[in-house]
Parts: C-alpha cells; structure tokens; sequence
C-alpha cells in the first residue's frame, strides 16, 4: 500500500467530454428480450449511454475537453509543463497517445507528455503522479487528461457488458499552490494483480497478438468477483485514507466513486454508512465510463458548491487490475466545472 499526503496543489478546473451519439438501452438495444434489458438495467442502473463513432478515440474526447479547459481558465499552452494520459484504449500500440495530444493541443516542447495504462483507479493514481511532479519542483502546471472508449471493446451479445459501458474523456488542470495553509491532499492506492483475469481483454497484445477467436478482442468479466473486490476492497480504502487525513467521514462534503455499477454502489453506500445525498451518480445517463467517470461525475453529478469555502472530496476509483485507489482533495469554489459534446461525425 502506497500512502501519499502532498501540499501546495491546485485544481483550477474539470472539464469532461463525450459523445453526441446517445444510446437508450430501453430502446434501442437488440439481441436480448425486453424482460432481459430491463433486468439488466434495474440491477446496473444504466438508462442510456454515450457511445463513441467507429473513428473516435479516445484522444478525441480528452483533446475536446482539454481545449474548452485551456480556454476556460486562460492558461497559455506554452505555460503547460506536463501532461499525463490516463488511458487502456489508447490509439496506437506506439506511439503513446500523449504525445499525439501534446502536438494536437500545441504544448511546447519543453512538456513532459507520457501514457499511463490504468482503468477504473486511473484517476487518483493519475492525480497523485501530477501532484508529485508539481510538488518536486521543476513543473508548476500539469494537464491531466483520463479518457475510455470501452463501449467499442464490449461484445454485444455478451449481456454482462453489452449494456453496461459507455465513453468518456476528461481533463483537469493541476497548479502549484500556497505551500502553507492550504490543507494536504491524501493518497491511498493499491494493487492485487492475482485478480487481472477478472477484467480482461485476452486478444491485441503481444501475448497473444493476433487470436482467431474475435471474441477475444473484447472485453471479459466476472462479474462476482468483481464484486466480492469491490465491496471488500473500497470500505476499507476509504477508512485509510480518512484516518490519514485525520478526518470524519461527516467531513468529507461528497464521495465520488468510480460509477461501477448501481447495485455495488448502493451497496458500498449502505455498507459505509453515507448519505446518498453524498455519492452523486451519473451512472444512469452514460453508464460504466471506466476511470473518466469520476472527473465526469465531478463535473455532472449536481455538486452543491457554497460560496467562500472549498469542497472536500474523496475520490475513489476500483476494478481493472485489480487495482484500486483514493484521493482526498479540495476543490476551490472558483475552480473551472464543465462539459463539452464531441460530434461523432468529426
């Protein structure tokens, strides 16, 4: 277990991105029963989806919030010092897909840009890999952009999946801050990788790189140890990283999970003892969005913002690894909140 508290760390805005393209799974899904549809969607809670063209990647939807951020907050792109993709869809085996948005954004070359290939905990580890470069010294801005396309990874005729994800991208603006006063952030992040058959893509990879079977080019799940994971794994993380940060879990103003599934998250609420009130969710109009979903979330759950004082939130991604990990930052209240709608015919 890795625990991190860093000081001196802004977020000056989240802005997330998807799709034009909408998907009502009520409507619109084939090759399962209405009964079946309906089964699935009462137990996932995924209503409708946003769903990326045959030619949009992922890069798209972060290069598309990215710009709207830069403009937002008035950063010039030559100010930017780093840029870490968080992505398991990327666009190409090589070249990283950082530095394809590195040229496309028009960031100098003095910024370091590098992938990072996680999932559903890719946003705190990618908040703390930004937070521990600005806090070295060196970087005084970081562009952190997470996005996912596993709607075009799901076989659809695989009920377990076929109707559970959708697409996403996102950036965050990260600042060297006040290096006193301001509360630390606190990270807690972990990694069980005897679980990695649980959520799996067996084909594309050099390991087994061309399989005959076109099924294995999409995604796999266990769906039960996923949650016997998930229920086990995210309570405990999120007592830690409370007690690391010498909080209450009443202090804490809202607790943006990854957006897993409804019946897990109602469950993890339950079992945590927080008011729904406080774990927002937007899994029911874009579905399972992977790691993306929660700075999607932040931007689109309905976040209560009162005047003068910042947020407190905890962050907590889980799956894919199995890996799993929380981050407890504060949002000032004049950080930058949004989101953009990429055309799928671009």
């Amino acid at each position: 277990m890795a625990k991190s508290r860093i000081q001196g760390i802004d977020i000056k805005g989240v802005i997330s991105a998807v799709p034009s393209r909408m998907f009502d799974n009520l409507k619109d899904a084939s090759g399962f029963t209405e009964d079946e549809v309906r089964k699935v969607v009462g137990m996932a809670g995924v209503k409708s989806r946003r769903m990326a063209g045959e030619s949009v990647c992922s890069s798209d939807l972060c290069q598309a919030a990215a710009e709207a951020l830069l403009d937002k907050i008035g950063w010039e792109r030559d100010s930017v010092d780093a840029l870490i993709m968080v992505t398991q869809s990327p666009d190409y085996l090589l070249p990283s897909t950082a530095c394809l948005l590195q040229t496309k954004l028009g960031l100098p070359d003095t910024c370091a840009a590098f992938d990072v290939g996680l999932g559903c905990s890719g946003y705190p580890y990618g908040l703390w890999l930004g937070a521990l470069m600005i806090s070295g010294g060196g970087i005084k801005r970081a562009l952190l952009l997470h996005g996912e396309t596993p709607a075009r990874f799901a076989d659809e005729s695989d009920r377990s999946v076929s109707l559970l994800f959708g697409d996403a991208g996102s950036a965050t603006a990260l600042e060297m801050g006040a290096p006193e006063g301001a509360d630390p952030w606190s990270f807690v992040l972990h990694t069980d990788g005897s679980g990695y058959e649980d959520l799996i893509i067996r084909g594309g990879g050099f390991r087994e790189r061309f399989p005959k079977d076109p099924r294995k080019y999409c995604v796999e799940m266990n769906g039960a140890n996923i949650f016997n994971f998930s229920i086990k794994r995210v309570p405990t993380v999120i007592q830690d990283t409370l007690e690391l940060a010498g909080l209450k879990k009443e202090d804490v103003d809202y607790y943006i999970l990854h957006q897993s599934n409804q019946f897990i998250m109602r469950h993890l609420t339950k079992k945590l003892g927080i008011p729904e009130a406080k774990v927002p969710l937007t899994l029911g109009d874009y579905g399972n969005t992977g790691g993306p979903s929660i700075p999607l979330t932040i931007t689109q759950g309905g976040l209560d913002r009162p005047t003068g004082r910042p947020l407190t939130l905890m962050l907590v991604g889980y799956g894919v690894g199995l890996s799993w990990g929380s981050a407890l930052v504060r949002l000032a209240p004049e950080a930058a909140l949004g989101q953009v709608e990429f055309d799928n015919r671009c």
